[in-house]
C-alpha cells in the first residue's frame, strides 16, 4: 500500500482539497489518499508542527506526508523533502518540520529542484503532487533533490528551561476546546528531576499533572459527573501538555480555551520548587 497524507490550511468550501486528490490520483492511481486536517489555522506554523507530530507515528513505514501550509516558492521559502524515522515528509522550509527533528535526527534531507522540469504554469502544488508519487512509487529523494544538511528552524516552536521553569506557550486548541502547549513531556523529566511543580496560567495554578482525564476525580465518594467542569493538567497521546476541563463542551458549558481565557501563543509555565 503506498500511502500519502495531507495536511492543508485549505478547509472545505473550496475546490482546493478536492483538487489535489484529484492531481494526486491522476498521477498515481493506486495511492491511498488520507485527510489528516484541512483546518490548519491560515500559515500557523505551530499548529501544523504539532498535528503533524501528533499524527505521523499512526502511519506505516513509508508514508508520504504532504504539507501544504504556506508552500508559495520564493527567495525565503524554498521546497524540501525529508524521510525521517523511515517516513518521508514534502513542505515548504518554513519551520514546520523543528518539532520532529528535535525528537530525532532526519535520514535524509534534500532541497527539491526539479521546478525547471514543469511548465511555466504549474503551481506548486504541481511540484509536491509530483514528489509525492515518486517516493510513494518507491523513488529516491536524489532524483527529486540535492542533499543539504539543514532547514530552516523555528526557535519559538521550543520551550525554554529557565532557572527553575520550563516556559512555554499555547501552540493548538482542539475540538473539545483543550489547550495544547509546547512543553513536552520529555522536557518534563528531564528538567523535574522528582521535584515538586506548579503548573501556572493566567494567574490561575494546576498542582498535579494527571496521567489521565478521569484522574480528576480524586476519590470514589462521588460519580464522576460530579467532577464535570473541573480543570486539569494532562500530557496528551502526542506527549504535550495539555490544559482541559474534564468532559466539557465548547458549545454548551465552555471550555479550557473559554473558561480559562487561555488562547493561541499565552504563556503556560511548569515551576519547580528546589
Amino acid at each position: 500500500m503506498s500511502i500519502i497524507t495531507l495536511t492543508t490550511d485549505y478547509g472545505l468550501k473550496d475546490h482546493f482539497v478536492g483538487a489535489l486528490k484529484g492531481k494526486i490520483v491522476s498521477e498515481f492511481k493506486d495511492a491511498t489518499v488520507i485527510d489528516i486536517s484541512h483546518y490548519i489555522d491560515p500559515f500557523n506554523i505551530a499548529e501544523a508542527a504539532y498535528i503533524i507530530s501528533s499524527a505521523y507515528s499512526s502511519f506505516p513505514k513509508g508514508t508520504v506526508h504532504l504539507i501544504g501550509i504556506d508552500i508559495e516558492l520564493n527567495r525565503e521559502n524554498h521546497h524540501i523533502a525529508m524521510q525521517w524515522n523511515d517516513q518521508y515528509f514534502i513542505c515548504a522550509d518554513n519551520g514546520i518540520l523543528s518539532i520532529l527533528i528535535q525528537k530525532i535526527l532526519p535520514q535524509k534531507l534534500v532541497a527539491i529542484n526539479i521546478h525547471d522540469r514543469f511548465p511555466s504554469d504549474a503551481t506548486d502544488l504541481d511540484i509536491f503532487v509530483k514528489v509525492a508519487c515518486h517516493l510513494a512509487k518507491g523513488g529516491l529523494l536524489n532524483v527529486i533533490g540535492k542533499e543539504i544538511k539543514n532547514i530552516k528552524e523555528v526557535t519559538e516552536i521550543k520551550a525554554i528551561v529557565q532557572d527553575n521553569q520550563i516556559r512555554g506557550f499555547v501552540i493548538y486548541i482542539d475540538h473539545f476546546g483543550n489547550v495544547v502547549t509546547n512543553i513536552s513531556k520529555q522536557l518534563f523529566l528531564e528538567v523535574s528531576k522528582s521535584r515538586p511543580y506548579e503548573v501556572l496560567f493566567k494567574r490561575q495554578t494546576i498542582k498535579t499533572i494527571l496521567p489521565k482525564y478521569s484522574d480528576v476525580c480524586s476519590t470514589e465518594k462521588y460519580p464522576l459527573k460530579y467532577y464535570e467542569g473541573e480543570r486539569l493538567a494532562i500530557f496528551n497521546e502526542a506527549g504535550f501538555l495539555e490544559i482541559a476541563i474534564f468532559r466539557s463542551n465548547p458549545e454548551t458549558v465552555g471550555s479550557a480555551s473559554s473558561l480559562l481565557g487561555l488562547s493561541y501563543r499565552d504563556i503556560v509555565i511548569v515551576d519547580f520548587k528546589n
